[in-house]
């Protein structure tokens, strides 16, 4: 059985953001007609539909606006994980996006803290945006 966590599959909108996370950076999509943030990566603007879009880098500082502590692994490649935090993290920026909340006292989170991008490897060469507790990070 392969033990292994599934690696994010990039396409044609969001191999930069792939990329980028390889070199430890989040970045976010900008509408360079509304001036917009969005996540996820997409072709066009959600806000206006434009196809003027550039990315930009993130802070990598947002707040936590819901979780859940997954304790019952969905399949079997997550047996080894739980319990583990999965949450929606409102980004200083603005958008919102799902990802993990990585560390010791990561189970102890709640609503409304502050979380710091860190990037988790998946696979032997993938990188993906996970996120720490300020207080666990020395923030």
């Amino acid at each position: 059985m392969n033990t292994e966590l599934p690696e994010p599959v990039a396409n044609g909108d969001s191999r930069p953001y792939w990329d980028a996370a390889q070199e430890g950076r989040l970045v976010l999509r900008r509408c360079k007609d509304c001036g917009e943030l969005h996540f996820m990566p997409r072709y066009l603007c959600p806000f206006c539909w434009s196809e003027q879009l550039e990315w930009v880098d993130s802070k990598g500082r947002g707040t936590v606006h819901s979780f859940s502590i997954i304790r019952r692994a969905p399949s079997p490649v997550f047996a080894q994980q739980v319990p583990y935090v999965t949450a929606l993290i409102d980004l200083d920026e603005g958008p919102r996006m799902v990802a993990n909340v990585l560390g010791e006292n990561s189970l102890s989170v709640s609503i409304g803290d502050r979380v710091s991008v860190t990037f988790g490897s998946r696979g032997d060469d993938t990188l993906i945006p996970q996120f720490t507790l300020d207080d666990e990070a020395g923030t």
